[in-house]
């Protein structure tokens, strides 16, 4: 047994932002050791670090505390595969606005509801995508191209289904075809599942350090500090059944509503008609049971919940799939006579969604304005109707893929006939709504080009006064002034929202109008107008199919690209990095949460450090990565806070999270934290597009957490320390910064000087 200093002995653990690092890198040496981890997720040193804090003598001293690295980049852009969750994007979306709701604590039942409508939202994206996959695979290919000899002459492949090329071959009947085609819908539902199941395990079903935490003493915390918040399997694997129902519900409905509506026809089967009926009510049963658990299932975060609703989990999905199995075999049944012809009732079943999805965000709206009231935030995004209005976002996002599909597959099976009736009429309305928006989305560009132009020539007097160079460079001047006024439009993102959701409301509002009032598409209600009117109608319509169609294709090829190529696999890795921090508490389809094995990463690894040396414990966290160290202080008791130092450089924990995410990023969350931390520190920039202050004042480390922003570049010409002109580097490259290290060295020496030493056991 030897005895270390713990006054001595110090650790500085480095968290990495988005895009990710490599230990090399972040250690700035090529010898690196694994410590802990494994390949997704694993915490590096130096070579010769390797035994520093459990030796003899650790000759550093007080201000050159031994740098360790935690490498999580692989938890978001690790493999090609990943860059397909792009196709999930409308699900991470709308999980995202479960977090966004303003901070009222004292009002727990509208908190609860305004869970509960986000979840509802959630829950109609999924019909909406599996409706899509029916309307495509049931309604375009095997009712009517396969029920058109023109059209299933022109593809061969579907020569088997058509009556007139097979012959009346055994799937020929409508029936038939529709029950072989409900296995695509139905192969796509079980993928979600699958992939849901899948990466929870992979990913999210780390456990936190402690379910027992010491009692708090300090002012009331934010969410993040509960035991339960990153353990969310019991939820997970609710919602994951529940939406697995609707979607195979949805595809029973699909293929169950055709065959009832043969069977109501004069003429028809009393038999079938009964079952029918029969299997109506069952189908209605589903739905109701399905959203029963989504209403009545929230998320728990008081405590650690290992237990698993067995029952639930596979009952609920293997009930929906006997159903839609019998449905099959209903429909499968031959009737004599039946032919297809027009569509099948799609217009009803879209109309219906995006009705639902709009009151679903109207009402959200009002329960999000009752809270901001009890929100003290003054900087909290769009009053507090971030959530809504995003949420908005998420459903226009999944029409817009759903109508993609549809028209770009509606086209390719018709070519350049006329064979085919083609998608719902509300697709094409939609379709006709999308230039208008990418109308209003250039003016504004627009407008804001203009002002971040004048916001330029005013940082340019600033940068000649705040570096005393005047007359200096022009051209040096301008290039620091423009990434100054480049970087606010971090701040015009809640403009950006705002006009893109009010938009999107009106636009959707005059498609289902436009869609349901005249019944007939834009271009046939236009034909009775002016010929101006019907040609404007015409050009929308046609450009609109266009545009939705190719942003559905810009999806598919980038995700393809970046499965081949790794610079793109990086790119799409930082959308995951920062939309996926949260846990998936809406939609169990979206993307995995990273931070649930992340967050508990870094408090094990904190805590059994301090507890193990005694020592002193800096967390020093680059942009994103300022947001996990901030997440895993929360976690960890006071004992072991009261060791630990914060440092955050190019930070959007105040900038963007306090925000969009009040209620666990607000003021009186951080600055509970800064309570409750030993020490905490923050550096930013003004050119930094992302990082900011926090806007704290404190007495930890002197009058406020924030240090004055750093000058950026750190001379204006050549100096004798710089010789060649130096860069402006954004939000890059803090270390190199001399602030950094001064910073750093304050931190550990308020960090409890006095602690005893402690022993150590060596081997």
């Amino acid at each position: 047994m030897e005895r270390v200093s713990a006054d001595r002995t110090a650790l500085e653990l480095l968290v990495h932002g988005v895009g990710g690092a490599t230990p090399e890198k972040m250690l700035n040496d090529p010898r690196t050791v694994r410590i802990t981890g494994d390949e997704t997720a694993a915490v590096f040193r130096r070579a010769d670090d390797v035994t520093a804090d459990t030796g003899p003598g650790d000759d550093r001293g007080r201000d050159a505390p031994v740098p360790e690295a935690y490498v999580w980049s692989n938890l978001t852009s690790g493999n090609g595969t990943r860059a397909l969750w792009l196709l999930l994007l409308p699900f991470m979306v709308v999980n995202l606005v479960h977090w966004m709701r303003p901070a009222a604590r004292d009002r727990v039942r509208t908190v609860r509801l305004y869970g509960l409508l986000v979840r509802l939202a959630a829950l109609s994206l999924t019909v909406l995508l599996v409706a899509a996959a029916c309307e495509v695979a049931l309604d375009l290919t095997a009712w009517q191209c396969a029920g058109t000899p023109a059209c299933a002459e022109r593809h061969s492949w579907l020569g088997f289904l058509s009556p007139v090329v097979s012959d009346d071959g055994w799937w020929s009947p409508p029936g038939r075809r529709l029950a072989l085609a409900a296995l695509v819908p139905t192969a796509l539902t079980g993928l979600l599942w699958y992939l849901s199941h899948r990466t929870w395990r992979a990913y999210e079903s780390q456990e936190p350090l402690d379910p027992t935490p010491e009692p708090e003493t300090g002012p009331a915390h934010t969410a993040l500090g509960r035991p339960g918040f990153w353990y969310g399997r019991r939820l997970v694997a609710r919602l994951r059944a529940a939406h697995t129902a609707a979607g195979l519900l949805t595809v029973a409905a699909a293929v169950g509503t055709a065959a009832v509506r043969q069977d109501r026809r004069p003429g028809g089967s009393a038999l079938l008609d009964g079952l029918g009926r029969l299997l109506e009510v069952s189908l209605a049963a589903g739905a109701l049971a399905t959203v029963w658990v989504v209403c009545r299932r929230g998320r728990s975060e008081h405590r650690l919940d290992r237990r698993l609703d067995a029952h639930l989990v596979h009952r609920l999905p293997l009930a929906a799939l006997v159903l839609l199995a019998l449905t099959l075999l209903y429909a499968g049944w031959n009737r004599p006579g039946w032919h297809s012809d027009g569509r099948l009732p799609g217009d009803a079943t879209f109309g219906a969604l995006a009705l639902t999805q709009g009151a679903l965000v109207i009402a959200l709206a009002i329960v999000a304005r009752a809270l901001h009231p009890r929100c003290p935030q003054e900087r909290c995004a769009l009053g507090g109707l971030g959530g809504p209005a995003v949420a908005l976002l998420a459903c226009a996002l999944g029409g817009v893929m759903s109508g993609g599909v549809s028209q770009r597959v509606s086209d390719w099976l018709d070519g350049t006939g006329t064979y085919l009736d083609g998608p719902p009429v509300l697709l094409t309305w939609q379709a006709s709504a999308i230039p208008v928006l990418i109308a209003v989305l250039v003016v504004l560009c627009g407008v804001l080009g203009r002002r971040t132009l004048l916001l330029t020539r005013v940082e340019q007097e600033k940068v000649v006064r705040e570096y005393g160079v005047a007359p200096g460079d022009p051209a040096r001047t301008r290039r620091i002034a423009r990434a100054r006024a480049m970087a606010t439009l971090t701040d015009r993102a809640p403009l950006l929202v705002a006009v893109t959701s009010t938009a999107t409301l009106v636009l959707g509002a005059g498609a289902i109008v436009g869609a349901f009032g005249t019944g007939k598409t834009p271009v046939r209600a236009g034909e009775a107008a002016q010929p101006f009117v019907h040609g404007a109608a015409q050009t929308a319509q046609a450009l609109g199919s266009w545009l939705i169609g190719l942003g559905f294709i810009l999806f598919v090829t980038w995700g393809r690209r970046a499965y081949k190529d790794a610079s793109a696999r990086r790119t799409i890795g930082i959308l995951w990095d920062v939309g996926t921090f949260w846990p998936r508490a809406a939609h169990p389809f979206a993307p995995p949460c990273y931070a649930e094995r992340a967050v508990p990463d870094l408090t094990w690894r904190m805590a059994t450090w301090t507890r193990a040396t005694g020592g002193r414990l800096v967390i020093s966290g680059h942009s994103q990565g300022s947001v996990l160290a901030a997440a895993a202080a929360w976690q960890l008791n006071p004992s072991d806070r009261s060791r630990v130092a914060l440092l955050t450089y190019g930070s959007p924990i105040e900038r963007l999270y306090g925000r969009w995410f009040p209620a666990h990023f607000g003021p009186a969350a951080l600055a509970a934290l800064h309570e409750d931390i030993a020490c905490w520190r923050n550096l930013y920039r003004l050119t930094d597009p992302i990082g900011g202050p926090v806007r704290l004042a404190g007495d930890g480390c002197g009058p406020q957490v924030d240090r004055e922003p750093l000058a950026d570049p750190l001379a204006y010409g050549r100096t004798g320390d710089h010789p060649l002109p130096a860069a402006v580097l954004g939000h890059s490259d803090y270390q190199a910064d001399p602030a950094f290290a001064q910073e750093r060295a304050l931190l550990l020496g308020r960090l409890r000087p006095e602690v005893p030493e402690v022993p150590v056991q060596r081997a």
